[in-house]
C-alpha cells in the first residue's frame, strides 16, 4: 500500500511521515518546488502518475494571529485552493481513503466547553482567523461530500494546539508554546531578569504533542469502515483529537521557564488581550473507539526544547 503524505515537510506532516517509515509502508512525498498544491493542473498530472492508494491531506498555510490578520486572503486562497485539488484529483485518480487534517478554530468562538464535534456552524468564528477556519470547514464538507455522492472514504481529524519537533519558532508568526519557549530561551541565555508575557495568564488551553497528533491520525485512518460510521455522521463526520487536559497560560510559561532554565521573574501584562477563556477539545468520540494522548505535556515540552537546541537558526525560522 502506498500513502501520499501531502505537506511532509510541515510538523504535523513531517510526524505523520516519520511514523508511517516506521512501520515500512510505502510514501509518496513531493516538495512545494516539485508540486504547487495550488496549481489544479499540476495536481492532476502528479495524481495520475503516482497513483497513491491512499491520501493524507496534511498541507496548509499555516500562522498565529499576526499572519492570519496580516494575510487573510492568502489564508483563505491558499488553503481551499490545495485542499479542493487533492481532494478533488484523489477521487478523479481512483484514491478511495483519504485523511483531512483541519483545525479546532473550525468551532464557534462562544462554543460551548468542552468542545463537541456538534458544535460545527452553530455561531460565529474567531474573527482573527476566520478566513482560515473558513477553509478548513470546506475541506470537512468536501471530504463528506465526496462520501455521500462517490461512496469514497475521506476523513476529517480535528486537531487542537499542536507543539513539538519542526514547529515554527517565528517572533510574530508563531503560536503560543513556541513562542513563549523561545522568549525563555533567549533571556535565560542573556540573563535577562524578567520575561513579560502577555495578557493574564488565566486563559485556559490544550496542547497535544505532535507524534501524539501523528500516532491518532494514522488510528483514524486505519479504524474499520464500520466502526467510523457508527461512530459519526455522514453529514458531521470529523474527529476531534486532543489531550483531553487544559492548562492556564500562567501554568504553561512557569513550565516553559523551568525547562529553559529561565530563573528570572515571570510578569504577565494584563494590558495586553486575553483572547478567549477556554479553548478545550471534547475528545470523547476518539476515546470511544480507542485512542487517547499518551504524551504528558511536560515531557512533551522537554523533547520539543531538545529538538530546539539542536537545530541552527535558520531551520527555526527565527528570523
Amino acid at each position: 500500500m502506498s500513502i501520499y503524505v501531502a505537506g511532509h515537510r510541515g510538523m504535523v506532516g513531517g510526524a505523520i511521515l516519520r511514523q508511517l517509515q516506521a512501520k515500512g509502508v510505502d510514501t509518496i512525498t513531493r516538495t512545494r518546488s516539485e508540486l504547487d498544491l495550488t496549481d489544479q493542473a499540476a495536481v492532476h498530472s502528479f495524481m495520475k502518475k503516482a497513483k497513491p492508494d491512499a491520501v493524507i491531506l496534511a498541507a496548509a498555510k499555516v500562522g498565529g494571529i499576526h499572519a492570519n490578520n496580516s494575510f487573510p486572503a492568502e489564508f483563505i486562497y491558499e488553503n481551499l485552493m490545495m485542499e479542493a485539488n487533492i481532494i478533488h484529483q484523489a477521487y478523479a485518480s481512483g484514491v478511495t481513503k483519504l485523511l483531512f487534517l483541519g483545525s479546532s478554530c473550525i468551532y464557534p468562538k462562544n462554543a460551548d466547553q468542552p468542545m463537541q464535534e456538534n458544535a460545527l456552524l452553530t455561531g460565529t468564528l474567531e474573527p482573527t482567523n476566520e478566513p482560515y477556519a473558513i477553509a478548513k470547514i470546506a475541506g470537512i464538507k468536501l471530504c463528506e461530500s465526496y462520501n455521500r455522492q462517490y461512496g469514497v472514504d475521506y476523513r476529517s481529524v480535528m486537531p487542537t494546539n499542536l507543539y513539538g519537533p519542526g514547529d515554527n519558532f517565528h517572533p510574530q508568526n508563531s503560536h503560543v508554546l513556541p513562542a513563549l519557549m523561545r522568549r525563555f530561551h533567549e533571556a535565560a541565555q542573556s540573563g535577562a531578569e524578567e520575561v513579560v508575557v502577555w495578557g493574564s495568564g488565566t486563559p485556559m488551553r490544550e496542547f497535544l504533542h505532535v507524534d501524539d497528533m501523528a500516532e491518532a491520525s494514522l488510528f483514524v485512518l486505519d479504524l474499520d469502515r464500520d466502526l467510523y460510521q457508527r461512530e459519526t455522521d455522514p453529514m458531521l463526520s470529523h474527529i476531534n483529537v486532543g489531550s483531553g487536559v487544559d492548562i492556564t497560560i500562567r501554568e504553561l510559561a512557569q513550565t516553559i521557564a523551568d525547562v529553559t532554565g529561565f530563573t528570572g521573574r515571570l510578569t504577565f501584562d494584563a494590558s495586553k488581550p486575553d483572547g478567549t477563556p477556554r479553548k478545550l477539545m471534547d475528545v470523547s468520540r476518539l476515546g470511544r473507539m480507542g485512542w487517547r494522548a499518551k504524551i504528558d505535556l511536560k515531557e512533551g515540552i522537554q523533547d520539543t526544547y531538545r529538538w530546539f537546541l539542536a537545530q541552527e537558526p535558520d531551520r527555526l525560522r527565527m528570523a
